[in-house]
């Protein structure tokens, strides 16, 4: 047993096979997911931008964002796939559009293969008034997403019939 502990507690646990395996599989094909995140983080920012349902988007790969330059300079390979965006309808609006979605997926992680979406003023948030959600970064209107890598027309269009439900609260 003390030859079992000691080695356990100087070296570590031993992976299995099955997840060593799942684990360079991940690194080999990271570069790959990475590029197909930030191309469809891209084109969802750009989708928002101009939506008459959205407030404003919060990504530095926008033209408008007053962070562009700093991403343009130091974000070589694009802005990512995980941001904030805010609904002109505010709290309910949010709570419209997050029920509304059927593609994406109502979680508070970042960064899955997945599309997920939160409205953290009525999840994660919701215990603060709504003075120290906005000055969390967390106000009424904000939306979060992590967008994954399904197909962009898919996300898009999903997205788009959410808006206009959310913008009808």
């Amino acid at each position: 047993m003390k030859a079992r502990a000691v080695a356990l507690r100087d070296l570590g646990a031993a992976l299995s096979p099955t997840n060593a395996f799942n684990i360079i599989t991940g690194i080999e094909t990271l570069p790959l997911r990475m590029e197909r995140h930030v191309q469809n983080g891209r084109a969802v920012a750009a989708f928002l931008d101009v939506h008459p349902a959205v407030a404003w988007v919060s990504y530095p790969g926008l033209a408008s964002s007053p962070d562009h330059e700093r991403a343009k300079k130091y974000l070589d390979g694009g802005a990512g796939s995980v941001f904030t965006f805010g609904l002109k309808g505010g709290y309910q609006a949010g709570i419209r559009f997050v029920e509304s979605v059927e593609l994406w997926s109502h979680l508070a992680n970042v960064g899955d293969t997945r599309s997920l979406v939160i409205h953290p003023a009525s999840t994660t948030h919701r215990q603060l008034t709504p003075e120290q959600r906005a000055a969390a970064g967390a106000g009424d209107d904000v939306v979060r997403i992590s967008v994954g890598l399904e197909t962009i027309e898919d996300l898009l269009a999903d997205m788009g019939q959410a808006l206009e439900k959310a913008a009808g609260a």
